[in-house]
């Protein structure tokens, strides 16, 4: 087997970690950290303390299966963004497990940020469809909605530029509000989207908060938790949700296309990964939309894995 590159990624909910080879994924895990019913998430000391408790295990089960001395470079997620002031505690467990690894195997870490990590994941197996031109990519999930820029170089990600996207609640925090308002586990996304699936009364709607290229939700989930409060069923409710990302995230891409020339548009993201949102959006927009494979929309280390690979051919 040729070198072997290992990734690691601490993020608010998941543990992971991933080693890829120039063949593809070799291992992959993740640990959902805990969330107790009925909240809304974690502080992050929580967090934190979490990755420390399921690094090890994960850590001991990958290098137990590879052959540590093929091990060519390390990569982790060392912050949420590439924007400046981009910061989380909770990356810090990660960028510890990670430069020891590499301290002690005597091979280049390369710091790099959540976000490429999920683009560079939803990019694999297609990397074919993605010149060295800038293309559009969409990061939607608990913590971000971003609208994105990317620019490649040599075949690599160069650099991620947000353009826009929401500017109050994200596209996951809208989801998991109402989920557990509806008693369902954090996050909601899969309970959710299945109570949506069955809706027999798709009628009520929400508005589609756009302008140019940033959105609003926060509006929408307080009229969804009024819905809850006069008695709405779960089910439309469910659906107006996923029908209201649907018709948002259109009307961004469609403007984001015109603005920018783009023809091609890459979603990632725990929330890119709904099925029923995919299907909602393929109706209402006409362009090329590519989305992570293999389970790869939801948080992972197997994006962090591939960037320590192309960093290091690079």
């Amino acid at each position: 087997m040729s070198g072997l590159y290992l990734g690691v990624d601490t993020s608010n909910y998941t543990t992971s970690v991933s080693c890829v080879s120039n063949e593809g994924i070799v291992f992959e895990r993740r640990t959902m950290l805990s969330v107790p019913l009925g909240e809304r998430g974690l502080r992050q000391s929580d967090a934190v303390f979490q990755h420390v408790r399921n690094l090890p295990p994960l850590v001991t089960a990958m290098l137990g299966e590879i052959d540590r001395a093929q091990i060519a470079a390390v990569a982790v997620s060392a912050k949420p963004t590439a924007a400046e002031q981009s910061y989380m505690p909770v990356f810090l467990a990660g960028k510890l497990a990670a430069t020891s690894i590499a301290s002690s195997l005597g091979v280049s870490l390369f710091e790099t940020t959540h976000q490429a990590g999920h683009v560079r994941a939803a990019m694999l197996g297609q990397e074919e469809r993605f010149s060295d031109a800038p293309f559009l990519a969409m990061h939607l999930s608990g913590g971000t909605t971003d609208l994105l820029l990317v620019h490649r170089e040599q075949g690599k990600i160069k650099t991620i530029e947000r353009i826009g996207g929401c500017d109050d609640l994200h596209a996951g925090q809208f989801v998991d509000r109402v989920g557990v308002r509806f008693g369902l586990p954090f996050p909601s996304g899969v309970a959710l989207e299945a109570l949506a699936r069955v809706a027999m009364d798709r009628t009520i709607k929400l508005p589609a908060s756009v302008k140019a290229l940033n959105c609003s939700f926060s509006g929408q989930e307080s009229q969804c938790q009024r819905w809850i409060e006069s008695g709405a069923g779960k089910e439309a409710v469910a659906f107006a949700v996923y029908d209201c990302m649907a018709r948002t995230f259109s009307k961004l891409l469609t403007h984001a296309f015109a603005e920018t020339g783009c023809k091609t548009a890459l979603l990632s993201g725990g929330v890119s990964g709904s099925l029923l949102l995919r299907e909602l959006l393929q109706q209402r927009l006409n362009a090329e939309l590519y989305y992570a494979k293999n389970g790869l929309s939801s948080d992972n280390a197997v994006g962090t894995a591939l960037l320590a690979r192309d960093y290091f051919e690079k």
